[in-house]
């Protein structure tokens, strides 16, 4: 344990990166192999506009990476939050610090993001990918980073995480957005059983179809647990039954463009067929003309 630890305390840049781009380039291979889907589409030109988004993504989340090592340092020096209150041995705490990690930066947010309508216009641009792949777990706004970060440090500050179990948790967090969007193939049984416990490729692609109910279920990113104990859990029994993207926005000209995908969130807000924000939607329709 004392290895690990002391790993994930300077995780190497290398390791990131090779996690980052290295799990793209292998699950872009086996998704070709053994794909869920026979997409049509300009794989490379897809992937570079999935890429541009996590750029600058990734440049918001540098912007915070002070504060959240200054979250960690405080808890750890203070000896604040959970890890700290309450005794366990260091593989309990890796399970504890990863799991309730997951559920703030993740779950929580991931919910939140679905039931306030200013964020979810910053969120939807995720959803209007049309061809899940490996890379639209890159595919996010870049004003989305802030909320994931913010809730990310909150995370750390409850948990009373140590900076290594931060890290532990981001590498983890990292390879399960490629595995649960790569367009590939798994057994069902094999799927079926592995998402009583974690996130699945079929699990999160039910997430991605393009109408509700089923875009508001499955928020979890890593652990299944927060979606079957909350009553977001849900699945079907053929993913043929599954079309990606988001009902407003399934026109090309503004789901595979780069500038209008970052602009999505200043636009008029057009509510979704279904439930989301359903009563706003019909007291509108309400008011006399």
């Amino acid at each position: 344990m004392e290895s690990i630890i002391a790993f994930f305390e300077d995780v190497p840049i290398t390791f990131r990166a090779g996690i980052l781009i290295g799990g793209i380039f292998i699950f872009w291979v086996i998704e070709g192999v053994f794909p869920l889907f026979e997409f049509k589409y300009k794989k490379v030109r897809h992937a570079a506009i999935n890429f541009v988004l996590t750029g600058f993504f990734v440049v918001i989340g540098l912007g915070f990476a002070g504060l959240l090592l200054g979250a960690s340092d405080y808890v750890t020096a203070h000896n604040f939050g959970l890890l700290n209150w309450v005794s366990m041995p260091i593989w309990l705490q890796i399970i504890v610090g990863v799991m309730l990690l997951d559920f703030f930066g993740a779950y929580l947010i991931h919910w939140i993001e679905h039931k306030i309508k200013w964020m979810w216009k910053f969120h939807l641009v995720h959803h209007t990918d049309t061809t899940v792949d490996v890379t639209t777990g890159l595919r996010h706004h870049p004003g989305e980073a802030i909320f994931r970060m913010c809730f990310t440090i909150l995370g750390v500050i409850v948990v009373g995480a140590p900076i290594w179990i931060v890290f532990l948790y981001q590498s983890i967090s990292a390879l399960f957005a490629h595995i649960t969007h790569a367009n590939i193939q798994m057994p069902k049984k094999v799927d079926r059983v592995l998402s009583y416990v974690f996130i699945t490729p079929l699990m999160h692609k039910v997430h991605h179809h393009y109408t509700q109910p089923l875009t508001d279920t499955n928020y979890g990113n890593i652990f299944a647990v927060w979606d079957r104990l909350f009553g977001t859990f849900a699945q079907v029994e053929d993913t043929k039954e599954l079309t990606y993207g988001i009902d407003t926005h399934m026109d090309p000209e503004e789901n595979d463009r780069i500038g209008n995908l970052l602009k999505i969130p200043f636009q008029e807000y057009r509510p979704p067929v279904g439930s989301k924000f359903s009563i706003e939607k019909v007291e509108e329709e309400e008011k006399p003309t």
